[in-house]
């Protein structure tokens, strides 16, 4: 079985680098497109932001819970933002029950830099009273579908469901902090995306599909802000990228993180799914 797969990955990988020569890859696509991406939010009635994403037929969904909590010590002026994430067993024939391995780990620190790094929320305006009261912001991405580029759909999501939440209102008295019973969209600022691409051979591509991240040598993540502003980045796999090679990403990320920008502010501005 071991050998037999071994020779399958390296017919597979001998196949994708004679089409990228060609600039086209084996579903059709170009080096730098993007698979069909589907966004739709208000999705999880008792979360206060929700959302699922597609790429292809890589499918996440993310939910959002704000409650109130104690700061960390080193920041007790600022409120707290924690995404986590988990591939379900049900996703990928690889995926286990049980505590998330490695991957998913990663998946989630890569995806919570990201929007963490850009200040995506202003996180003092999240602050009650300073160093006892601040409200907490949980991101859970849960991934329903495995079929490449994790890393994006799953800070699409993320974002989407930011983008469409809500928080509870609260009231500092003498007394202590108060809820009033209303609700008010969350202090969101900026709009992060990350977009991921591999090394296959020498050549570079945008969001691989699993049978491409399987013969790829290495992998990037790059993360930009409003305004063109890199704001986060993530290396994966062992081989390297040449300085050429980094600095066509960097661009990419841009130029794509742009379009996908404004796909994702007009599916959370108009409530429906976009394509």
């Amino acid at each position: 079985m071991s050998k037999k797969s071994l020779v399958v990955e390296h017919l597979k990988r001998a196949q994708m680098l004679d089409v990228l020569t060609k600039g086209v890859r084996l579903d059709g696509r170009g080096l730098l497109d993007y698979r069909p991406i589907t966004i739709e939010t208000g999705i999880i009635e008792k979360a206060n932001g929700s959302a699922k994403v597609r790429i292809g037929n890589t499918e996440v969904i993310a939910g959002v819970k704000v409650q109130t909590g104690a700061p960390f010590e080193d920041t007790p002026d600022q409120g707290l933002l924690i995404v986590t994430a988990e591939v379900l067993p049900l996703a990928s024939a690889y995926a286990e029950p049980g505590p998330p391995n490695e991957d998913a780990i990663e998946l989630a620190r890569v995806a919570d830099r990201g929007i963490r790094e850009s200040g995506v929320v202003d996180l003092k305006e999240l602050c009650l009273v300073k160093g006892k009261n601040v409200l907490a912001v949980f991101i859970d991405v849960s991934v329903l579908n495995v079929d490449g580029n994790l890393f994006d759909a799953v800070s699409y999501a993320a974002v989407a469901a930011l983008l469409s939440s809500t928080m509870p209102k609260y009231e500092v008295t003498a007394e202590g902090v108060k809820d009033t019973g209303k609700t008010i969209p969350l202090p969101v600022k900026l709009t992060p995306i990350s977009i991921t691409m591999v090394l296959i051979g020498n050549t570079i591509i945008v969001d691989p599909t699993l049978d491409e991240e399987s013969v790829m040598t290495a992998r990037i993540t790059i993360a930009s802000a409003d305004k063109n502003t890199i704001c986060a980045g993530q290396k994966g796999n062992p081989g390297g990228f040449t300085e050429e090679q980094v600095m066509l990403a960097i661009d990419t990320a841009i130029s794509k993180g742009e379009e996908i920008r404004k796909m994702l502010k007009k599916s959370v501005g108009h409530g429906k799914k976009q394509k």
